[in-house]
C-alpha cells in the first residue's frame, strides 16, 4: 500500500509502520493511527525517511531507541558498520537502490539504518531501497515474524538472495564465454568479461562490508558481558554463515573472470605475435628481389644486362635466388621450423 503526500503520519517521516503479536502476524497501519507506546506485546516496526529534519527530535527524545545509539545509526555516514548499545542494536547495512520506475539497481549500492530493540525495530533510508518493501509485502503476505532479530534478518536475506541471483548469472556466462574460447573455431573476445568482472569486483566489495558487519555482531554476541537477546545471537550466526558462502563463491568469479581475461590478453598477444613474426619473415625474404629490381631500375649507362636479350627473365632469377638464399639463412639459423605433421 503505497503513501500519498497528502496522508497525514502520526510520526514526522513515517513511510508506514506494521504491529506484529506475539505469534509474529503482521498488520499495516494506517497513517492516522496513533502509534502505540511502549510496546507490551510482540513488537512494532517504523520505517522513516531519514532526510526529514523533524526526526532529530524524536531521536533526541528516544523514541526511536536510545538517543546516542539512534543518533549514530541514523547518522548521514553511508559505513556499514554495527553499534551496540546494553540489549539494542544498531546497523547499517547495505540494501539495493530502488529507482522511480519501480526498477531496482543489482548492485546493493543503498544503505539501511536500522535500530533494533526488544520490542521495537526502526528502520530508515534517504534514497529510495527494497529491503523494507520486500519484507513488508512477504510479512503482508502471511509470513509469521516473531522478534525484531527475524525481520532484520529477513532484510539481509533478500540482499543476500539478490547478490546470490547476480552469482549464478555471472557463473553462467563466464561457463559461456569459456566454452566459447576453448573453442578453437571461435574468435577470443575479452569485451564480454570487462562488465561481468566490474559487476563482480563491485559487488563484492558491498557484501565484504556487509560481512563484516555480521562477523562483528556475531564477535560481540560472544563477549561474556554480553546483553544481547539470544534471537539476535543466533541471527547472527545464520547470516555469518550465508554471507561467508556467497562472499567465497563472489572471490571464485572475480578469479574467474580476471584469469579468462589474463587467458584471452595472452592468446591475444601470442596471435599478434605470430603475425608479426610472419610479417617480418615475408619482410626478409622480399629485401634482396627489391634490392635487386632497385638496382636494374636505374637509368644510368652500363646498366647489367641493358643489352642482353633475355635480361629480364634473368633479373627475375636472379630476384628469385636472392629471395632463397635469404630464406636457406633463415631456416639454417632455427628462425623458421617446420610444423610437425597432424
Amino acid at each position: 500500500m503505497q503513501r500519498l503526500l497528502t496522508d497525514t503520519t502520526a510520526l514526522p517521516g513515517l513511510l508506514f509502520a506494521m504491529r506484529f503479536d506475539a505469534q509474529g502476524h503482521g498488520h499495516l497501519l494506517a497513517p492516522s493511527d496513533e502509534i502505540p507506546e511502549p510496546v507490551t506485546e510482540g513488537f512494532l516496526w517504523l520505517h522513516l525517511d531519514l532526510v526529514d529534519a523533524r526526526l532529530d527530535r524524536l531521536i533526541a527524545a528516544g523514541h526511536l531507541g536510545p538517543p546516542a545509539l539512534a543518533a549514530a545509526t541514523f547518522a548521514r555516514d553511508g559505513h556499514q558498520r554495527v553499534v551496540i548499545e546494553g540489549s539494542d542494536l544498531g546497523l547499517v547495512i547495505a540494501d539495493r537502490a530502488r529507482e522511480f520506475d519501480g526498477r531496482i539497481e543489482e548492485e546493493p549500492a543503498g544503505r539501511l539504518h536500522c535500530v533494533l530493540g526488544a520490542r521495537l525495530l526502526v528502520s530508515g533510508r534517504r534514497h529510495a531501497t527494497a529491503a523494507a518493501e520486500a519484507a513488508r509485502d512477504v510479512v503482508l503476505a502471511g509470513r509469521l515474524v516473531p522478534t525484531p532479530a527475524a525481520l532484520l534478518e529477513i532484510f539481509v536475506t533478500g540482499v543476500a538472495a539478490a547478490l546470490d541471483a547476480s552469482a549464478r548469472r555471472f557463473s553462467d556466462e563466464l561457463d559461456t564465454i569459456e566454452d566459447r574460447m576453448l573453442d578453437e573455431d571461435q574468435p577470443d573476445d575479452a569485451r564480454p568479461l570487462a562488465p561481468i568482472r566490474r559487476q563482480a569486483v563491485r559487488q563484492q566489495r558491498q557484501l565484504a562490508g556487509l560481512s563484516a558487519v555480521f562477523h562483528r555482531l556475531e564477535a560481540e554476541t560472544e563477549e561474556a558481558d554480553d546483553a544481547l537477546p539470544e534471537a539476535v545471537v543466533s541471527m547472527a550466526a545464520r547470516v555469518v554463515q550465508r554471507l561467508d558462502s556467497l562472499h567465497r563463491d563472489m572471490l571464485v568469479l572475480s578469479e574467474r573472470s580476471r584469469l579468462l581475461q589474463d587467458e584471452i590478453a595472452g592468446r591475444t598477444a601470442a596471435e599478434t605475435n605470430r603475425q608479426l613474426f610472419t610479417l617480418s619473415i615475408l619482410t626478409a625474404l622480399f629485401l634482396p628481389p627489391t634490392l635487386v629490381t632497385g638496382v636494374f631500375g636505374m637509368n644510368t649507362k652500363g646498366l647489367f644486362l641493358g643489352d642482353f636479350e633475355n635480361g629480364s627473365l634473368l633479373a627475375l632469377v636472379l630476384c628469385a635466388t636472392a629471395a632463397l638464399a635469404v630464406y636457406g639463412v633463415i631456416r639454417r639459423l632455427g628462425l623458421v621450423k617446420r610444423r610437425a605433421s597432424p
